[in-house]
């Protein structure tokens, strides 16, 4: 009885820990975009990174609002966001990378894109039971 007690007392302060970790990560995000959105009609510019960086930015906030809708976060959201932020980082830094580290990037980016397809096929091919 005090396990299950102990059990319980810990999963809820868990919960709370995991509710405000999500809270800050959401004000940040919100945070952040804006101050970028603010920066690109300052300069009255947007260039393709800054396209991306806002795509960064709302796939966190998917990734956030899909944990509060279903309890479950996919790890299939990180691993977009790792591919955006490589083709990002790909795009920034293009003209200064050599040809070996422009084909670790692009191999990065292809084995991440085969993870995601490899889950997908995982997930049709033995989907979760009912209480999974």
């Amino acid at each position: 009885m005090k396990q299950n007690l102990a059990s319980k007392i810990a999963l809820s302060i868990l919960g709370v820990i995991e509710h405000v970790g999500l809270a800050i990560i959401t004000v940040a995000t919100v945070i952040a975009g804006s101050n970028d959105v603010a920066t690109m009609f300052a300069a009255r510019t947007v260039a393709l990174t800054d396209l991306l960086l806002l795509f960064l930015y709302l796939e966190v906030l998917a990734m956030v609002g899909l944990y509060y809708r279903s309890g479950k976060l996919p790890v299939r959201f990180p691993i977009y966001i790792a591919i955006v932020a490589l083709a990002r980082y790909l795009v920034l830094e293009m003209k200064s990378l050599n040809e070996l580290q422009l084909i670790g990037i692009a191999g990065a980016i292809l084995m991440l894109a085969l993870s995601v397809l490899v889950i997908r096929l995982g997930h049709v091919r033995y989907p979760y039971g009912d209480g999974e």
